[in-house]
């Protein structure tokens, strides 16, 4: 495993591969910045709000999910126009996300100081739809292949659960158990999904990621050279690196090769989304 960033990141998540762009999107939460890395060469742009999780868009753009609103990120000029806010106060903020096979956004949210049960999880197409409520700590989010079930992460829990999942609306039921993880071994956090089938979720706490195989059993730990662990994305022009990032007193963003490949990240369809010209506006990324 060798450092792809030496980024000393307060809180280094959500890694994303854009595979039209051949960049990897990632963020630092509490530093408040999107980085692209493209070509070996890393790049920050400061935000205006603590930032859990990005996207690449079909337009380009990027999609950031900031602390209360969710908006797109023009890379050429870091200009931020706001698609639609977060139906919370400033206690909240939004966690973890990631996009769907038909290009809708899910975004998770959590409690500042953790309350337990105050978070939820929305789902974003021409509308912010809540999907879950009492979440605590709203983490990883990935599918399988077919994209007939999706996998999901609520930190306290110590769990990952399985919903099944129809791609053509949106809809999960059926929530139940894939995986337990035991408190000894740290804390599940984020999550990706190889093309196998093998789920990896970082374990904040435990220096290491797990992979799960489709029944739920654990078939791989990789050693990570840092304490807290935060997430995890496939990347790479032939998807056979493992970029994984890290959270502070670490904070780098770090990259191997694991022996199996993974899809890039899917992406936001920005130009189906229908936002009401009120819910639209222009602000400064810095």
């Amino acid at each position: 495993m060798e450092i792809a960033v030496r980024a000393n990141a307060k809180l280094a998540e959500g890694p994303r591969w854009d595979a039209a762009a051949r960049r990897l999107l990632w963020v630092d939460i509490e530093g408040c910045e999107l980085h692209v890395l493209e070509n070996g060469q890393d790049r920050a742009i400061g935000l205006d709000a603590m930032v859990g999780a990005a996207a690449p868009t079909s337009s380009g753009a990027v999609l950031v999910a900031l602390a209360d609103r969710l908006a797109l990120l023009d890379l050429a000029d870091e200009s931020v126009r706001t698609l639609v806010r977060l139906p919370h106060g400033p206690a909240l903020r939004s966690n973890d996300g990631a996009c769907d096979a038909a290009g809708r956004f899910w975004i998770g949210t959590m409690a500042l100081d953790e309350t337990p049960g105050a978070g939820a999880l929305y789902r974003y197409d021409a509308s912010l739809e809540r999907v879950l409520d009492e979440v605590t700590l709203s983490n990883g989010i990935g599918w399988t292949r077919d994209a007939t079930r999706m996998y999901y992460i609520d930190s306290p829990v110590q769990r990952v659960d399985l919903f099944d999942f129809e791609l053509a609306s949106g809809r999960v039921d059926n929530r139940r158990p894939f995986v337990s993880i035991d408190e000894s071994d740290g804390i599940p956090d984020g999550l990706t999904v190889d093309d196998e089938g093998g789920v990896w979720v970082a374990l904040y706490g435990g220096s290491c990621v797990h992979r799960y195989d489709e029944s739920g059993h654990l078939d791989a730990v990789l050693e990570v050279p840092a304490k807290n662990v935060t997430s995890c994305c496939f990347g790479g022009g032939d998807g056979r690196l493992l970029f994984v990032t890290t959270a502070a007193p670490d904070g780098n963003v770090y990259v191997t090769q694991p022996g199996v490949s993974g899809p890039p990240a899917h992406v936001f369809h920005a130009g189906g989304t229908r936002t009401a010209p009120s819910d639209a506006e222009e602000t400064s990324a810095r």
